[in-house]
């Protein structure tokens, strides 16, 4: 790209027609979901996706995830071959929300969004921002998160711009991203539902709705599914992630990211420490993470130590995050 990135106001039916159009031409635009922003490209423009790979410098091996309105937008589209048992019992419980479904793909769908993979990932976004794209006549489109590959996830428009401006042709700023973490990711290619990856839907929901879902293989080289590489949502800075205050290392030059807890003593000694999701609240530790995470990263600390120990779910999920950032 030479030409600079545009910022749209979401809030305004001139910018949300600008992005659509955008769209329709095959150029890329960010946008927000109740997740992290996006990279939207129309998934039926092989150029536009290609695109996509480039802009984030993202291994072509790596599946992206497709944004339909709801099912019947996927059908049409031919972008489903065949719903699996029990993948329309949880789309009839979590869609639209933070739920993507891994399931045969259908003639339409091409080789460079699924990586050449039998299974296509789709999801039905909740943010009124998407929501309104799609809804207002927009064909689906891939998103992966907007960042370089591998880097923080992005959860403002400023995140976006930090990473890819000038490598896209736009952002549409709706504001902070309220849950703050990747969707939960379910994937019914085996047979048996498996979860690929943790996220605001935790176990104990899905569960509910399919009582014989499990959790499904972690891979370490050619992912499944989108969000399953070893390292990733790494900041620059050295991470170390402790379940426990008795490993932490206390250094005047690192910071401390303690969450849902108060700062254990050895906080003293740290350089700076921010304190996250106080008394245990994991949807208020999720919802700042990432943009936390960016912050302490561009201070100039040697290392970022976090503390989470957590019980429940969303804590899961959150530590997955962290666990993949502090990989080697």
């Amino acid at each position: 790209m030479t030409q600079p990135t545009l910022h749209l106001d979401a809030s305004r039916p001139a910018d949300l027609a600008r992005a659509r159009g955008l769209l329709a031409e095959g150029k890329l635009v960010a946008l927000p979901t109740e997740t992290v922003y996006g990279l939207a490209a129309l998934c039926h423009l092989p150029v536009a996706v290609a695109r996509v790979f480039e802009a984030k410098e993202r291994p072509h091996f790596d599946p992206l995830i497709v944004h339909v309105a709801d099912a019947a937008q996927a059908e049409g589209e031919g972008l489903v071959s065949a719903w699996p048992a029990g993948a329309r019992a949880l789309i009839d419980v979590y869609w639209p929300g933070p739920l993507t479904l891994v399931v045969p793909r259908g003639e339409a769908v091409h080789d460079l969004v699924c990586a050449g993979l039998p299974g296509v990932a789709l999801r039905s976004p909740q943010h009124p921002t998407a929501r309104a794209l799609l809804e207002g006549g927009c064909r689906p489109w891939v998103a992966p998160s907007a960042n370089r590959f591998g880097h923080i996830s992005p959860t403002q428009a400023e995140h976006v711009l930090a990473d890819l401006s000038g490598r896209i042709d736009a952002v549409l700023d709706g504001g902070p991203c309220p849950l703050g973490i990747e969707s939960t990711v379910v994937s019914f290619l085996s047979g048996i539902p498996e979860v690929l990856r943790l996220g605001p839907i935790g176990m104990p929901a899905l569960a509910r709705v399919l009582p014989g879902v499990r959790f499904g293989q972690r891979v370490l080289e050619r992912p499944l599914a989108p969000g399953q590489l070893a390292r990733h949502y790494a900041p620059r800075t050295p991470l170390r992630l402790h379940t426990s205050p008795e490993t932490l290392a206390p250094d005047a030059r690192s910071a401390l990211l303690v969450l849902g807890e108060d700062a254990p003593p050895a906080a003293a000694i740290f350089g700076c420490v921010v304190l996250l999701g106080s008394e245990g609240d994991a949807a208020a530790a999720a919802a700042q993470l990432f943009a936390t995470l960016r912050t302490l990263d561009g201070e100039g600390h040697d290392r970022l130590d976090v503390l989470c120990r957590g019980v429940g779910p969303l804590w899961d999920a959150i530590r997955d995050r962290l666990t993949r950032a502090a990989a080697d």
